[in-house]
Formats: structure tokens, C-alpha cells, sequence
């Protein structure tokens, strides 16, 4: 049916969007309308100024792992954090799960030319076992009633830090026993939100996996056997491979007090891709992650999907994995009807070179032209 609406005596801004309309991996369609803030695929009925775009289209980006409101030292500045906000949405990246924030970033809300936020609260972590003024640090026995808390804080995802180093044993070593990781999963998930947990090493995964947990970031621990659970029981991974690319630089000050720890890091490091590659074989649910705000600038979106690539997975899927899937896995829709219209133009058609990314010709947020 074609689109119709009250125009008041004005006539209102038409977008239409020709060329190739990416709705899916597979689907593609000629055209599309923004009416009203939103996508249409009929076109409009009535007078109105219409502004033709061309080019290759998107749905907006997903970083499904980052950190708005977080610098090195913790909590940053409005300032900062509108920066970092900003900074994302002019790569294209519309959607973002923010994996654990000590700010309190509900004004960007209120913002219609801010990416939309799902938050997850604050992290959770074991007392003195992660980076200082970036957690809500507990003991194992006030795990659940945490989890609960910032259950509260979040937009249906909870995050734990799964491991970290253990100065006492000299190397990453998990940061829960097993009963309080059953006992908190269980607790979020009984208040409607999903678990996902930092876990860079390969004791920690176990356990989490028998618990129930929906996602694991990072994963760099991964295994044979894990994999295996991970793939059967659908446990998706954020790899954030952009991150897992400094784990020398991270390791380096560890090397002569903690050298088993300086050692594991380079060794998680050097199989980083085989083990994501591995993960995707394995029928794992992957999607993209930068680990951007603490010490990686906002903005990478593109160089994540192109380290997915070097991992093993086909152009196509590392763009899924921030696209298509990775909107639906945190339900919102991409370039649907009636959807809100948050769209990426690019010059050239972004399955075949992730390079394209990078240099969006115009982003169309809530209906808005952004650029271009």
C-alpha cells in the first residue's frame, strides 16, 4: 500500500534511497523511502520535497562491546563521553552495547543524534581482581544480589569479569567458584536479563558455559572442548580482536613479577586468530565488538570486521556479525519496514572489501542525514 500522511500545509523531507538496498545477506532491493523518521519500501502518495541518495546501504553498525563514559581512570566527563558517543556514530556505528560503564550516560537517551545505547550496567567484579574505579567489586556471596542490582542499571544485559590476574598465583585464573556463578546466572536470567562475561583465559569458561551464560567477551581461552559447548549450546562471543591485539603491550610490565602471566598473554595472543577462526567453524554466534573507552578510541568498527576477516570468516559473515545478526541478537531491527530509519550509505558495496566502512558517504540517523 502506498504511504500517505498529514503534511499541515508544509511539505515534509523525503529521503529516497536508490541503488543497492542490503535488507539481508542475501536479499537486496533497488530502493527505499524514509517517510517520517521511518523506512518504507512503497513509495510515498502526496507532495513533499524529496532528496534522492544513492549508493550501497546498510543498517546502521553494531559494536556490540564497548564502553561509553569510561577513560583509563574510570568515569569520564559529559564532554568526553559525548565525544566518544560521536565519535562512533560518524563511522556508522548506530547501535551499541555498552559492556559496562561507571557513568551514568541515560541523557544520551534523550539525544536523537547519539547512537542508541544497550547498557549493561556496571561491571561486576571480584574484590581487588580488576581495574581500579571500573567495577563493582564484591565477594562470591554478594555475586547474585549484585548481578540483580545492576540488572536494574542495564538494558537487559548484566557483565562479569569472569577472570583477571591472580597475583597470589602469578597468572590469569577464574574470579568465581562455580556455585556463585550458577547462583547469579540464574538470578539474572530470572530478572529478564542476559549474562556476558570479560574472559580472557581458558579456566574460566567452563564453568560459565554449565551456568547458563549468554555471551562471552573476548574468548581468547577458548578450546577444542569449549568450543564444542559454546557451539551447542549457542554461547555467542564477542572476540574484540582490535583489543586482543595489545595483549603484549598489556603484558609487557608483568614480565619479571609475573612472567607465567607474561607468558599466557603472548600465547592467547599468538592463537588469537586460529581460535576465532576455530569458534566460527564451530557454528558459534559471533559478533562485532571493539572494546572501545578505557584504552581504545571509539570509532573501529571497520577495523573489527576486517581482524574477523583475518580470523577466518568470510567478508559476508564479519559483516553480518555487525549488521544484520548483531541487530537482531540484541533486538532491534535493521532495514525493515516501518523500522526507524538508521542507515549507512557507502560508495562501493561493503561484503567484498571491509575497507569501505571506514568512509561512509552518508548516515541517516532516526530519519536524519548526518553527513553528506
Amino acid at each position: 500500500m502506498a504511504n500517505t500522511w498529514q503534511t499541515g500545509g508544509r511539505r515534509p523531507e523525503v529521503l529516497h534511497v536508490v541503488g543497492r538496498v542490503l535488507v539481508g545477506p542475501t536479499e537486496i532491493r533497488d530502493e527505499l523511502w524514509v517517510v517520517g523518521g521511518r523506512i518504507t519500501f512503497d513509495a510515498p502518495i502526496g507532495p513533499a520535497d524529496i532528496r534522492t541518495i544513492r549508493g550501497w546501504v546498510l543498517p546502521g553498525l553494531v559494536d556490540a562491546h564497548c564502553h561509553v563514559g569510561l577513560g583509563k581512570q574510570g568515569a569520564v566527563d559529559h564532554e568526553t563521553t559525548l565525544a566518544q558517543a560521536v565519535a562512533d556514530r560518524d563511522v556508522g556505528a548506530l547501535l551499541l552495547r555498552d559492556a559496562g560503564s561507571p557513568a551514568d550516560t541515560r541523557w544520551i537517551d534523550d539525544r536523537d543524534d547519539l547512537p542508541r545505547l544497550v547498557r549493561a550496567g556496571r561491571h561486576i567484579a571480584r574484590s581487588r581482581r580488576y581495574i581500579r574505579n571500573y567495577a563493582e567489586e564484591v565477594e562470591p556471596d554478594g555475586l547474585a544480589a549484585e548481578v540483580v542490582r545492576q540488572a536494574g542499571r542495564g538494558d537487559g544485559w548484566v557483565k562479569l569479569v569472569g577472570d583477571w590476574i591472580d597475583r597470589s598465583l602469578g597468572d590469569l585464573a577464574p574470579c568465581w567458584p562455580p556455585v556463585a556463578v550458577a547462583e547469579a546466572i540464574a538470578a539474572a536470567h530470572a530478572a529478564g536479563a542476559r549474562v556476558t562475561a570479560h574472559c580472557f583465559a581458558e579456566d574460566s569458561l567452563p564453568a560459565l558455559a554449565a551456568a547458563g551464560i549468554d555471551c562471552v567477551e573476548h574468548a581468547t581461552g577458548l578450546s577444542d572442548d569449549t568450543i564444542a559447548v559454546f557451539a551447542a549450546r549457542g554461547i555467542a562471543i564477542v572476540p574484540t580482536l582490535v583489543n586482543i591485539a595489545t595483549f603484549p603491550e598489556i603484558a609487557a610490565p608483568a614480565e619479571d613479577r609475573f612472567p607465567q602471566y607474561h607468558k599466557h598473554m603472548l600465547a592467547l595472543h599468538a592463537r588469537r586468530y586460529a581460535t576465532i577462526g576455530a569458534a566460527y567453524e564451530a557454528g558459534i554466534p559471533i559478533y562485532v565488538g571493539t572494546d572501545a573507552g578505557g584504552s581504545l578510541p571509539h570509532g573501529l568498527v571497520g577495523a573489527e570486521v576486517a581482524e574477523l576477516v583475518k580470523a577466518g570468516l568470510p567478508p559476508l559473515a564479519a559483516l553480518a556479525a555487525a549488521t544484520w545478526s548483531a541487530r537482531a541478537w540484541l533486538g532491534f531491527p535493521g532495514l525493515d519496514e516501518g523500522a526507524p530509519a538508521d542507515l549507512v550509505v557507502y560508495p562501493e558495496d561493503p561484503r567484498v572489501d571491509p575497507a569501505v566502512l571506514a568512509a561512509p558517504d552518508l548516515i541517516v540517523l532516526r530519519g536524519q542525514p548526518l553527513t553528506g
